[in-house]
């Protein structure tokens, strides 16, 4: 089953360019995803009923346009797939008039908040979002492996506004702060980040940055030098 939504960009939700930032185009798609959730019966509140959550494990972002302040969208996103513990979406990005300006795949892990290790979907849920054809796009990996990297940045602390309703660093927030580790006026068309690690207030993120000849990898490692995320950027 399809879910979409409609939505004019935000002053709030743009850069200096006056275009729509990565990060909010992040959280449409996740905005997007959390009220088909809620519209089904398989909400936030329902979900800690259960003691349960989905956990975002990677994410691959394609960019064909930023829209502009003003500019009217659609959000869609539809389950694709579910294979034991995990839950495949897509999400689309559209105009008014139906032209693409951003797709994404991405990847999830059905935890038990108790444990925090990954069980089976109920089928209930499973039947509940239903399974859609996937998008006709080529994704690329879902696993990010990060090269040797040539800049190490500040460590810093996990604040209260990077959390979300699951205690833990929300995915966007992730992806926010990456991009800080990008060099000045770099765009990103395309991204591709795995999630390895839950980060939670008070721990520390240490950035590490490797440029390439086609783009830019960034990983925010735990104080052991083990990577919480792993994002490349082109």
């Amino acid at each position: 089953m399809k879910y979409s939504f409609t939505s004019r960009i935000r002053y709030s939700e743009i850069g200096e360019d006056g275009c729509l930032t990565l990060p909010g185009l992040i959280n449409y798609f996740q905005d997007c995803s959390t009220f088909q959730s809620e519209a089904i019966g398989e909400g936030v509140a329902e979900l800690k009923k259960r003691g349960c959550a989905w956990v975002l494990s990677a994410w691959q972002i394609h960019i064909r346009r930023y829209p502009s302040l003003g500019e009217a969208v659609k959000i869609t996103t539809w389950a694709n797939g579910f294979r034991g513990f995990l839950g495949m979406r897509n999400f689309t990005l559209e105009t008014e008039e139906g032209e693409m300006l951003a797709c994404a795949n991405s990847i999830w892990s059905y935890v038990s908040m108790k444990t925090g290790h990954p069980v089976r979907a109920p089928k209930e849920t499973m039947d509940a979002y239903g399974v859609e054809d996937p998008l006709d796009e080529e994704f690329g990996e879902r696993k990010v492996k990060m090269p040797e990297a040539d800049f190490i940045g500040e460590p810093f602390p996990v604040r209260p506004h990077n959390l979300d309703t699951n205690h833990h660093v929300n995915n966007a927030q992730f992806i926010s702060l990456a991009i800080e580790c990008l060099p000045k006026d770099f765009s990103v068309h395309r991204m591709r980040a795995e999630y390895k690690q839950q980060a939670h207030l008070g721990d520390i993120l240490c950035p590490r940055r490797a440029e390439m000849e086609n783009g830019c990898f960034v990983s925010l490692n735990d104080e052991k030098g083990q990577s919480y995320v792993v994002v490349e950027f082109q």
